[in-house]
């Protein structure tokens, strides 16, 4: 029975080798995605518009202190530091 199974089932077998392609795709996509939008990006994002002079120092401050707390929410505050 497992022979003709295989042998039945074989011409399905690229369409099985897609559908694990194309999960493993949106996995790589959604993470991609969630780096993008990390607080840990938008802190280092707001660094370098600091140093350029991009952004006033009350703005930077502001958005930060916003930054900080989401990480903290996020992570919660680490023993130590």
């Amino acid at each position: 029975m497992g022979l003709l199974k295989a042998v039945v089932l074989s011409p399905l077998a690229p369409l099985s080798g897609l559908r694990w392609l194309a999960g493993v795709l949106a996995e790589e996509a959604e993470r991609e995605r969630g780096a993008r939008q990390s607080p840990e990006r938008a802190l280092a994002d707001l660094a370098a518009q600091r140093a350029n002079g991009e952004i006033s120092e009350e703005d930077a401050e502001a958005l930060e202190n916003q930054l900080v707390e989401e990480l903290l929410s996020r992570y919660g505050p680490r023993p130590g530091i």
